[in-house]
């Protein structure tokens, strides 16, 4: 059995500017997609020297606040169906989330395929 990267070729997408909390559009301290991005968009993928976000694995539009009842949700893709770091990599963002944000949120993370 050959050891070696399930995708050893994956693509790479240029990273997003950030956006600077001057001009950030909420005023109150309310949690929104994008804070839950900034926080969890550097983990880097357990295979490869590149981020989570570079891979395309998540986006701010993959993830879901609601601030009422509490809930933060990310749905994350991995670079191919068949990825044995998912797992991994699901539980870096759970990890992440779990210690950047209040604990009255209830965190989920979805596998996507």
């Amino acid at each position: 059995m050959t050891l070696g990267l399930i995708n050893a070729n994956p693509v790479v997408h240029a990273k997003k500017e950030r956006v600077t909390r001057a001009e950030h559009p909420h005023s109150d301290n309310a949690v929104d997609p994008l804070d839950v991005f900034d926080s969890v968009r550097d983990i880097r993928d357990p295979e490869h020297p590149y981020s989570l976000e570079q891979l395309s694995v998540l986006s701010e539009e993959s993830i879901i606040v609601d601030e009422k009842s509490g809930r933060i949700q990310i749905n994350f893709t991995p670079t191919v169906q068949h990825c044995s770091m998912a797992t991994v990599i699901g539980l870096c963002l759970r990890v992440k989330l779990m210690q950047s944000f209040p604990p009255h949120f209830k965190v989920s993370v979805w596998f996507l395929l």
